[in-house]
C-alpha cells in the first residue's frame, strides 16, 4: 500500500467517528448526513448486479469497497469475491462483519497498488466501483480501467457506479455552481465531475467500450449522477 495521503486519512478519521453499526454513514453513503433509506440501497444493489449480469460462476472484484456492506451482497450471487480499499478501519470493519474467516476476502490497499501487486488474482470476470473512482484523478482513474484491462483479461464486464455528471451539476448545486477547479479535483466532497462522453472517451483510451445510464427516477441522486457500463474493446 502507498504511504497514507490527505484524502485518504480523512476518509478513514470520518469512518472511525461514525457509530459502528452506521454502515452507511461510515461510507458517507448519505443524504445530508442522513444513512440512506433501505429502499435506495436495494435500488443501488439491484440495478448494479443487473447491469453487471452477475452469475453463480463468476469472481467478483469490488475496488473502493468501503466496509463491504454492498460487496457481501453483490458476492453472495457469485463464486467468490474480493473487496479492495485503503481505509484501514473500514477494512477492519468488512472483514469482521462479512468475512471472520476469510481475511483475504476484504484486502487493505489503495486500487492502483493492488492492481500492479503480484498478489493481484487473475481469475476475475466482472468488477465493479461505486460511488468511488470519481476521487481519483482521471490519469489515475484510466491507469486503473487500463490496468483491469491488460491486468485482468478474463474481465468482461465493469460497472462504474455513481459518477457526478458534469453536464447536470447545475442542477445539484443551483445558484452556488462552483468554479473549474473544484469541479476537476478529486479531493473535493464529490470529487470529479465527468461529462459522460468524457468518461467514454476516458474508457476507450483504457482498451473498453464503453455504455453511460442514468438510474430510475425514484434513485435520490439520479438528477446529477450516471452510471457506466464497461466491456472489452475487440
Amino acid at each position: 500500500m502507498k504511504p497514507s495521503t490527505p484524502e485518504n486519512d480523512s476518509y478513514d478519521a470520518h469512518a472511525r467517528t461514525c457509530d459502528p453499526n452506521d454502515l452507511w454513514g461510515q461510507v458517507k453513503r448519505t443524504v445530508q448526513g442522513t444513512p440512506l433509506p433501505e429502499e435506495q440501497i436495494q435500488l443501488i444493489l439491484s440495478n448494479t448486479s443487473a447491469a453487471l449480469a452477475l452469475s453463480e460462476s463468476d469472481v467478483l472484484l469490488d475496488l473502493c469497497c468501503g466496509n463491504g456492506a454492498l460487496s457481501t451482497h453483490w458476492f453472495a450471487a457469485c463464486a467468490d469475491g474480493v473487496g479492495v480499499d485503503a481505509s484501514p478501519y473500514l477494512i477492519e470493519v468488512a472483514r469482521s462483519r462479512f468475512a471472520p474467516d476469510r481475511p483475504e476476502r476484504f484486502l487493505l490497499s489503495e486500487v492502483l497498488d493492488y492492481l500492479q501487486s503480484a498478489d493481484l488474482r487473475s481469475d476475475f470476470t466482472k468488477a465493479v466501483c461505486y460511488g468511488s473512482l470519481q476521487y481519483l484523478s482521471p490519469e489515475r482513474a484510466g491507469a486503473v480501467l487500463a490496468l483491469l484491462r491488460t491486468k485482468c483479461p478474463r474481465i468482461s464486464r465493469i460497472v462504474i457506479g455513481n459518477i457526478p455528471d458534469r453536464d447536470r451539476a447545475t442542477e445539484f448545486f443551483g445558484r452556488d455552481m462552483p468554479g473549474t477547479p473544484e469541479l476537476d479535483t478529486p479531493r473535493s466532497a464529490i470529487g470529479v465531475w465527468h461529462t459522460q462522453q468524457g468518461f467514454i472517451a476516458l474508457a476507450q483510451r483504457s482498451g473498453w467500450h464503453c455504455q453511460t445510464r442514468l438510474m430510475p427516477a425514484d434513485f435520490y441522486a439520479a438528477h446529477y449522477r450516471f452510471d457506466a457500463i464497461l466491456t472489452p474493446l475487440v
